[in-house]
């Protein structure tokens, strides 16, 4: 019964996610846009939570959903005006855009069917703790990521910066 649920569960979050990044993509209001990227976020983070791995379905919904996506709104409220709306694409750049989701698609499928995947049945998820993962994100030994830790935080500070200029202008 339980995998069952877990793979009825899969199967919608999937749905779901594939569904709002279409509509993400689609839309063409900008705000509506960027609600629609804060469901595909959450529907990762379920995805997460479904596989056991809860350090990082939390920080999915605390970083990506609860401060990106907040940061995307204030930046197009910051630089767009009440009725802006998406411009309709030329067929050429269309056809092109579905010319490379067929590519990507091909591609992906190739790789899915030619790959021996793992079976997972036997083995037991490891748990790792917190203080392993901090240690890890903020060492800067042969393992360490403080690196791209520091070089994001540097990337959102320049976001930040950029749209208190360009909302200063006005």
């Amino acid at each position: 019964m339980g995998s069952t649920f877990e793979t009825i569960v899969f199967y919608f979050l999937a749905a779901f996610i594939t569904i709002t990044s279409v509509l993400t993509v689609t839309t063409r209001r900008i705000v509506r846009s960027a609600t629609y990227l804060l469901f595909v976020l959450f529907g990762t983070a379920g995805i997460y939570f479904l596989l056991g791995y809860t350090f990082l379905g939390s920080v999915q919904i605390m970083v990506y959903a609860g401060g990106i996506v907040v940061l995307y709104v204030f930046s197009i409220l910051l630089t767009s005006g009440e009725g802006d709306r998406a411009e309709r694409l030329k067929r050429s750049r269309l056809l092109a855009g579905v010319l490379t989701i067929a590519a990507g698609l091909a591609i992906v499928l190739f790789v899915t069917l030619k790959h021996k995947f793992m079976q997972t049945a036997n083995l037991l998820p490891q748990e790792t703790s917190i203080h392993d993962i901090g240690h890890a994100l903020l060492s800067s030994g042969k393992y360490g990521y403080v690196l791209p830790f520091e070089a994001v935080s540097v990337l959102l500070l320049a976001c930040i910066i950029g749209g208190i200029m360009i909302a200063r202008k006005r």
